[in-house]
């Protein structure tokens, strides 16, 4: 039969449907990143300036209030190196060469621990080339009974709480001196005097790690606060949206830092963000953002003591984007120029941190090249001494190394009993 007129309008109009269907090409948009290898490295200038951008009151600011503050970026050290606006937290010179020590100490440890591992005496190492400030700053900001969750480009915390040099490298070696007793990687850190949290392989759980222990301190009445850091690229884990909702629903005393130094292990931040800032997603639950010169490290440590005055209040969790460059390898065992152009660190805009630092102390009057040369040096033979004391307790291919029987110890007070059966059986096998 032949069709009728509203069929024949129905037929037309699927037609037409099925045409402008044909028509849309659904894409996939994968961000990419700004520069690739043999490309010519280059930033935008930044326009941002130490007087733009206003110091809210931490007790009573609210989301809204740090819109500005989100989309900017806070600064204290211009382009010639003087320090001037509301963030200023009017250091001493004391104080600022305590911090360039700390910064400077990191980049030399890092140096020999790499030359430890290129020699076959490490397994595996991740410097904090470039990001040294981060961790210097922001723990000199803290109180020393506030929590630290770090990741692994935040060593540097644990010589602000003064943690023994060959401790460490014990650690990286992984000797019977190991204090974690080999059950780390190297770099994942443990200092319990410091209050200095393990650093977990699983990218950005310390996240959530450091919000429950902050609504923990919440709930005791305890005056701390927790700090934690996550990369660009670990912020698309669902981890940090879980810390960001709890910490917007119940306020608890924590800074969460994003630290977006441009790259992931091999891809750049865009591919996290889809866009250029991470501070701003913040605002969206409800929790104070704020944007800051990660080489900066005045601006650091006042936007951290901002936060952590904030936090002691009762007034809640801070989110915090760190914007910064790493200018090494994503660890001992990536090579960077596979992926990113040549000497891209040297053109960005936030240059480095220590020779920033140096520049304004030299600049006030209360440094010198000089001196800046003892210091190196000075640290250089504090290292080496270190590390000739700590391969004395063994080193990765002669050992000796921590016990067997740590397999089973530290875990439970009382051991289960079929644990304790596998136990024995080990010590059988060793003829005990």
């Amino acid at each position: 039969f032949p069709a009728s007129p509203h069929q024949r309008l129905r037929q037309e109009a699927g037609e037409t449907s099925m045409a402008t269907k044909k028509k849309r090409v659904a894409t996939i948009q994968v961000p990419t990143s700004p520069a690739r290898p043999g490309d010519k490295p280059k930033f935008a200038a930044w326009t941002n300036q130490p007087g733009d951008l206003s110091r809210p009151d931490p007790l009573t600011c609210t989301a809204a209030d740090t819109t500005d503050h989100a989309h900017g970026l806070v600064r204290v050290l211009d382009d010639e190196g003087k320090a001037s606006g509301p963030w200023n937290p009017d250091l001493s010179p004391d104080e600022l060469r305590t911090g360039l020590e700390h910064m400077v100490r990191m980049r030399i440890f890092d140096d020999r621990m790499m030359k430890m591992q290129r020699t076959g005496k490490l397994s595996f190492y991740m410097r904090s080339l470039g990001e040294e400030c981060v961790a210097v700053a922001q723990t000199m900001a803290l109180e020393t009974q506030d929590w630290i969750f770090p990741t692994y480009r935040q060593p540097a915390a644990q010589f602000v709480r003064g943690r023994d040099m060959v401790s460490m490298i014990c650690h990286c070696i992984g000797n019977e001196k190991d204090n974690i007793l080999g059950r780390q990687m190297p770099v994942h850190y443990s200092y319990r005097t410091g209050r200095y949290i393990s650093v977990s392989s699983p990218v950005a759980t310390q996240f959530s790690q450091a919000v429950g222990v902050a609504m923990a301190s919440q709930y005791k009445g305890l005056d701390e606060c927790c700090i934690t850091w996550i990369g660009d690229g670990a912020s698309a884990e669902g981890d940090y949206h879980y810390a960001l909702n709890f910490a917007s629903v119940f306020k608890p005393p924590v800074i969460l830092n994003i630290v977006n130094n441009q790259w992931a292990i091999s891809t750049h931040a865009n591919l996290a963000s889809g866009s250029s800032n991470f501070a701003a997603r913040g605002l969206s639950y409800d929790v104070p953002s704020i944007r800051v010169d990660g080489n900066d490290f005045l601006a650091l440590y006042s936007v951290t003591t901002w936060a952590r005055e904030r936090a002691a209040s009762g007034a809640g969790a801070t989110h915090i984007e760190v914007l910064t460059y790493r200018a090494g390898a994503h660890s001992s065992s990536d090579d960077p120029s596979k992926y990113r152009a040549k000497d891209e660190d040297e053109v960005w805009p936030g240059g480095d941190p220590i020779e920033r630092l140096k520049a304004h102390l030299i600049s006030i009057g209360k440094w010198s090249e000089e001196q800046q040369n003892e210091l190196e040096e000075g640290i250089d033979s504090e290292v080496m001494a270190a590390y000739k004391e700590a391969v004395k307790f063994g080193d990765l291919a002669n050992g000796p190394y921590p016990s067997s029987d740590s397999i089973f110890t530290e875990v439970y007070e009382d051991i289960p009993w079929h644990l304790q059966e596998q136990w024995d059986e080990m010590k059988r096998l060793r003829g005990e």
